[in-house]
């Protein structure tokens, strides 16, 4: 899509600009729990994160993103776990980062990995 094309450009603040309104349309139309909602937002959060909007991506994440795929896709869902990635990815590359931020990252990204073994195999590239 334009979105995509146009993070390949490097046209970055475009791309999220349209990354956003994608979301806000599919939350509004499918509602915030949808696998196609979910998705935009994750694609959303990868911009942000490219741009690094640390102090806009952590809450969307937190607060909006994983509670709506936990809920709707569950736990063990390949988007959910790229979600819960995405977030230690977020904290841990914030030069703002907390004392805390790290020992979080830690703990997720354990859960991530022991939940992809489980699910995908111990076999599966990531």
């Amino acid at each position: 899509n334009l979105a995509n094309c146009l993070d390949d450009l490097g046209r970055d603040a475009e791309s999220l600009a349209l990354f956003r309104a994608v979301y806000a349309r599919r939350v509004t139309i499918l509602g915030v729990s949808h696998e196609d909602t979910i998705l935009s937002g994750y694609n959303t959060n990868v911009t942000m994160k490219k741009l690094q909007l640390w102090d806009e991506v952590k809450p969307f994440l937190r607060d909006q993103l994983l509670p709506a795929a936990r809920r709707s896709l569950g736990p063990d869902h390949d988007l959910t776990l790229a979600l819960s990635q995405s977030i230690a990815t977020a904290l841990a590359s914030d030069p703002e980062r907390t004392g805390n931020d790290l020992p979080e990252t830690e703990t997720i990204l354990r859960d991530v990995v022991q939940r992809r073994r489980r699910v995908f195999g111990p076999t599966h590239p990531e």
